[in-house]
């Protein structure tokens, strides 16, 4: 029962890490190092890196960093932009981390899975964040992004006191990022043409006087 316990907590950690990683990385390693200092849990041998002092206040400098720029429209999708190469692979990393000491061919799987989940909930993320930005108040902004900050937390501390539960959450989540986010991609194709529509300047129609015939210049006889 002890290693299938150890086994549960594992998945969990590894695909928990990875997809928190995918919305609020400095917030996952902060959370993470965190509770490793303090006692609360017990971080594989990969992640206790993530314990160290420095790595935690370098965590917390760029979440605060992230809280001002995730809540201003349109720097949002700039911030998420940017950390496209930020994020998954960091989800990769700590994916294989969270695995621990076991046989190479797993934590090479574990890297592969944690990547693909960091992405996903990356570009759901991202995604929807360039649709919010449509509005043109500011709320529904500052809504998403503190709502992303509490899921990120209560995933992660669901995630390692009670794995199975949140097992059965990221199935649901896999379920409903694979509805929404091709709507997410047409509705972002759609907002592109819109754009382009209104850069674009239109073409004037053609004058009545375009289809007269021209007359050949009067001679003198």
């Amino acid at each position: 029962m002890d290693a299938y316990q150890q086994l549960i907590a594992t998945i969990a950690l590894t695909m928990g890490a990875s997809w928190a990683a995918g919305i609020n990385l400095y917030a996952t390693i902060g959370v993470l190092g965190f509770l490793g200092l303090s006692g609360n849990i017990v971080l594989p041998e990969q992640l206790l890196v993530l314990q160290n002092p420095l790595v935690i206040g370098a965590a917390a400098l760029m979440y605060v960093v992230e809280f001002f720029a995730d809540k201003t429209p349109g720097v949002d999708t700039g911030w998420d932009t940017i950390h496209t190469f930020i994020r998954i692979p960091a989800g990769v990393m700590l994916a294989a981390g969270a695995v621990g000491e076991v046989n190479p061919a797993i934590v090479i799987v574990a890297g592969i899975l944690g990547g693909t989940i960091s992405a996903t909930s990356h570009s759901l993320k991202a995604g929807s964040r360039i649709m919010i930005n449509t509005s043109p108040e500011p709320f529904s902004n500052w809504t998403a992004s503190i709502l992303e900050d509490v899921a990120v937390i209560a995933g992660l501390w669901t995630a390692l006191h009670y794995p199975v539960t949140f097992i059965g959450l990221f199935v649901l989540f896999l379920l409903l990022a694979t509805w929404l986010l091709p709507k997410v991609w047409r509705g972002i194709k759609a907002l592109l043409v819109r754009l382009k529509q209104c850069c674009t300047t239109p073409t004037p129609p053609p004058s009545p006087d375009d289809n007269l015939p021209v007359k050949p210049p009067f001679r003198e006889s």
